[in-house]
């Protein structure tokens, strides 16, 4: 906790001070504009969204397996509870094989999610699971291991192929032209959890040109990348020194997760926070999910229909049998919409007002 205090202390003083400056084209939203953009959204609260069919983002983005079917049913199970918005991740991968069907896959998710009344707020990059992948046919998930077909964007690619960069801001600036005045999308958030699965600050090359990239296309739509882990103080700082407003990630019980919300307070932004419950942790939605709402603060759980990313299973406790553990981590329904446990579907239902 000293380490992000410190940090704050030095980065918090930058965005205040910029507060009060009048919004520029390609620059950091004042906070004045970051304040307004988040006051007309209303309560943000939703999910991190894959669909049960798909192990990883090619599986879920890939024209072979991109299954409107399953991510119209599994959005209506969101919509049912009240969730009003989901986090989704892209990947690189199938731009580059087919941009053009990409986008227009894109396009049909985003028509499906609105017709449940659900913003998006897409990723573009991460370092999370493993760190590498390939196009085509993925594999299957490996029984009772969580995540254990995710994959990495960029990974361990970007160090053996420098020209791969060109090829990512082609992407970027590519699908933030086509998209970036969709109403339909919430919030770009341009890297998942930087320096994860110890690629530490080598990421940061890559974090600042993701964010030159955004504000060369200057979405309508404010841009992010959550802070995460408090041992990275250069990259924390470039993170909350850049993103419009403040987006981050907590599984940890009520009082830590306290602890952060005051400290992220200090940098006089909106906060979302975009991961939270993990049961085994003692991050539930009786405990997290009404202080996010008491803050107003954006609230997106990990997982919604159990399925092949296997997000049932702690991150460090595999089940190689595959059994159904005795407390899910992640997940709110099973595959045919029944949730794991109703008194948490029907506090959700409260809070967000939908009887």
């Amino acid at each position: 906790m000293k380490q992000i205090l410190l940090l704050l202390t030095l980065a918090g003083g930058w965005l205040l001070t910029g507060c009060n400056q009048p919004p520029a084209a390609g620059k950091v939203w004042s906070g004045e504009k970051a304040a307004q953009w988040y006051a007309a959204q209303g309560w943000l609260r939703g999910c991190d969204f894959i669909p049960s069919t798909a192990v990883n983002q090619l599986e879920m983005w890939q024209e072979a397996t991109f299954d409107t079917t399953t991510i119209s049913r599994e959005l209506g199970y969101a919509a049912a509870i009240g969730f009003n918005s989901v986090r989704v991740y892209l990947h690189h991968v199938p731009w580059v094989t087919d941009a053009a069907g990409f986008r227009s896959r894109i396009g049909a998710y985003l028509s499906i999610a609105h017709r449940y009344g659900i913003s998006t707020l897409f990723v573009f990059f991460d370092d999370c699971w493993n760190r590498e992948y390939s196009a085509g046919p993925q594999p299957a998930p490996r029984p009772g291991v969580h995540n254990s077909g995710w994959v990495q964007d960029p990974g361990d690619a970007i160090h053996r192929n420098i020209t791969l960069t060109d090829t990512l801001e082609r992407y970027v600036k590519d699908i933030l032209t086509h998209f970036g005045h969709d109403k339909r999308v919430l919030l770009w958030d341009l890297y998942n959890e930087p320096g994860n699965e110890g690629h530490r600050e080598k990421s940061l090359p890559l974090l600042k040109k993701v964010f030159r990239w955004a504000r060369e296309i200057n979405p309508d739509q404010p841009v992010s990348a959550g802070l995460w882990s408090w041992n990275l103080t250069e990259l924390n700082r470039f993170q909350a020194e850049n993103s419009d407003v403040i987006t981050y990630h907590n599984y940890d019980k009520p009082e830590q997760h306290r602890q952060i919300i005051d400290t992220l307070r200090k940098l006089g932004r909106p906060l979302i926070c975009t991961e939270y419950m993990a049961r085994t942790n003692g991050s539930r939605f009786d405990n997290i999910m009404p202080m996010l709402k008491k803050e107003n603060i954006g609230a997106y759980n990990w997982g919604l229909v159990s399925g092949k990313t296997n997000t049932i299973y702690a991150w460090s406790t595999p089940m190689p049998d595959g059994k159904e553990p005795p407390l899910w981590f992640h997940d709110i329904f099973r595959k045919d919409g029944t949730p794991y446990k109703e008194e948490e579907v029907q506090l959700i239902r409260e809070l967000t007002g939908k009887r």
